[in-house]
């Protein structure tokens, strides 16, 4: 029925008065639907952009719904780990630490006058009998100093001719003025720290030495370029890895056929812990190349996210790892519209990550044995409630897509209890791609695709350092300086994880 303009004649037939009645409902209805969705979307925004990040829920063991009632699965508390003679953890000890014994000491004497050394009962000297100590940590900044190699000149007296000189030692940026231990720093302070090129140009310039941006730039990838043979061999061991994690951020890039940047894209890979290297890689785009390129021919498990790029290594042999923490964001972001549902639903997923928290430092076997006990009826219990609650909500509603995403997702959500080698979530990826996140607010975006794949090879040697506890400016600079001389058939030695032990025995 087409309703009147508000000038319009109302008609005078009852019947036809309720249909326009009823059509006005419906419309009004259908309104009130959607701005109740743009709402919450506004919400999420809001919470996004200006909200905390933390996905921490209230404590929903005591929730008094039917679901919780038919099912103990979710009132039962997970008994916390005690802190007896058993508990492995290591203890946070309170109060200040004590300063580390390695670093130097300066040692500065504060001795008493002369005239207090007399004792004032006798007159006596008084005689020295020990000493207080108090530290205080101080700090000197780092400084800039020019290394001078020099080579020698030897020539015949009698026939004035056949001249030598030492050769000079192979460098890896032999037409550079910078040496290994500058461009470690370069390197560190911009993929590690996070500092733009423009803020270490102004940093050395306080030192007396002017070096533009460009020059760095220069200098980091040629840097790339030397370290890419290792950077090669820790991609060939990634794959090799039974478990990879991956995930991907996008990063503007300059583009000079446009007046403004483009979205690039940078991949992480995080291998297991027979393969302990995280590897980056970068893409003009997010097409499902970048993956597939990457990891064509892999057979194990690949833990990401939904997106469906994956989805041609899946149909080739990869086994597809969903990611718990995605499935619990969409519920998390759900509870505004639907509170008691959404805190429902977090229950069920509480208790998984209960059991993963006590399961932390067990071994594969008894890791997958508690899953196998504690996390499948959980699982099977909250398949059954989704089941039941979507046909009680409306699909598009926020609570709705949270279901629907973790009913299309539930067959690989549930793979990582087959497998005491597999995490519940993948965290592991999205933890590597944070320091991305922190340093693209400061140095803002990549200069060409070029600067892109420079980013990434540089970007996986100071994360992969991270994860083993190594400082990256000690590995770059001692990398930089062995690497142009260093046997290509033994390369491996070089990596960090080799790296750090040699240093370890030596």
């Amino acid at each position: 029925m087409t309703l009147p303009r508000p000038d319009d004649p109302l008609p005078d037939d009852p019947r036809t008065l309720q249909a326009m009645v009823r059509e006005l409902l419906d419309a009004l209805a259908a309104e009130r639907q959607e701005s109740a969705a743009l709402r919450i979307r506004l919400d999420q925004l809001l919470r996004r952009l200006y909200g905390p990040k933390s996905e921490k829920v209230p404590d929903t063991t005591s929730l008094d719904t039917s679901a919780t009632r038919d099912n103990a699965l979710s009132l039962t508390p997970v008994p916390e780990p005690r802190t007896g003679s058993g508990d492995t953890r290591p203890k946070r000890s309170h109060g200040r630490r004590r300063l580390p014994r390695d670093l130097p000491r300066r040692r500065i004497e504060h001795d008493v006058a002369e005239a207090e050394k007399l004792c004032p009962c006798c007159r006596r000297s008084r005689v020295r009998i020990g000493e207080e100590i108090s530290e205080r940590l101080d700090y000197r900044p780092a400084s800039l100093f020019v290394v001078e190699h020099v080579r020698p000149k030897y020539a015949c007296r009698n026939c004035h001719a056949q001249l030598v000189a030492t050769p000079m030692p192979r460098e890896a940026l032999p037409k550079s003025v910078a040496a290994p231990g500058l461009l470690a720093q370069i390197i560190t302070a911009k993929f590690a720290d996070h500092l733009p090129l423009y803020r270490l140009e102004g940093i050395l310039a306080r030192h007396g030495v002017e070096l533009a941006r460009s020059t760095m730039c220069d200098w980091l990838a040629g840097c790339a370029a030397v370290l890419q043979p290792i950077y090669d061999v820790m991609c060939a061991r990634v794959r090799r890895a039974k478990v990879i994690h991956t995930d991907d951020t996008p990063v503007p890039v300059l583009d000079r056929t446009r007046n403004r940047t483009r979205t690039g894209r940078i991949w992480v890979y995080v291998g297991d812990a027979r393969n302990p290297y995280i590897v980056y890689d970068a893409t003009p785009s997010r097409s499902r190349d970048g993956p597939q390129t990457f990891l064509k021919g892999y057979k194990g498990y690949v833990q990401a996210d939904a997106f469906g790029g994956y989805d041609g290594l899946y149909a080739t042999g990869a086994t597809e790892v969903a990611c718990w923490a995605h499935a619990r964001r969409k519920f998390v972001e759900a509870q505004e519209s639907d509170t008691r549902r959404s805190l429902e639903a977090l229950a069920f997923i509480r208790r998984l990550y209960d059991t993963e928290r006590s399961a932390q430092e067990l071994d594969r076997d008894n890791r997958w044995s508690r899953r196998q006990r504690e996390s499948v009826p959980v699982l099977h219990a909250l398949g059954t409630w989704l089941d039941a609650t979507r046909a009680e909500v409306l699909p598009k509603s926020p609570l709705g897509q949270a279901i629907t995403y973790a009913r299309n997702q539930w067959a690989a959500l549930n793979v990582y209890v087959t497998d005491g080698d597999l995490a519940i979530d993948n965290n592991a990826a999205e933890r590597a791609l944070r320091g991305v996140a922190v340093g693209r607010k400061n140095w803002l975006f990549w200069g060409s695709d070029v600067g892109g794949t420079t980013a990434a090879i540089l970007t996986s040697f100071t994360t992969t350092c991270k994860r083993h506890g190594i400082d990256p400016w000690s590995y770059l600079s001692d990398v930089l300086t062995r690497h142009p001389s260093h046997p290509s058939d033994r390369i491996a030695e070089l990596l960090p994880d080799a790296w750090a032990q040699a240093q370890r025995t030596s």
